[in-house]
């Protein structure tokens, strides 16, 4: 499975983002996609995951009602639109797939992108 990331930058507190997650490769099979960030000196954290069919999408609390992946299967892209971001939403966001969610995170992880930054200024 390969994974491209896009749409990230540059936002003030309280703006927002779209991400945009490109998939190729997938079996024909249900499977989950999802997003986790990696920020310095914080842990990695799951954001968001939804399984291939659309319709079930999970959040952490920490982006709950601001974050919701959406599922376009005609483009085979994933997307993370984000609201009312925080300083603490910067982070290089990660799309990864694998067999199903575990709430907010991908389990069997199958691979991962090379993750796209965001960054929301104060």
């Amino acid at each position: 499975v390969q994974l491209v990331e896009s749409g990230g930058g540059l936002v003030q507190t309280g703006g927002s983002l779209r991400l945009s997650c490109a998939v190729s490769g997938t079996t024909s099979g249900d499977h989950a996609v999802g997003w986790f960030r990696e920020a310095p000196g914080k842990e990695r954290e799951g954001v968001s995951c939804i399984r291939s069919g659309g319709g079930t999408t999970y959040a952490a609390d920490s982006v709950e009602g601001r974050f919701s992946s959406s599922n376009d299967a005609r483009k085979s892209t994933v997307y993370l639109p984000m609201d009312s971001l925080k300083p603490e939403d910067t982070a290089v966001y990660h799309c990864s797939a694998g067999a199903y969610c575990s709430g907010e995170w991908v389990d069997a992880l199958d691979s991962w992108g090379s993750g796209t930054l965001v960054t929301v200024s104060s």
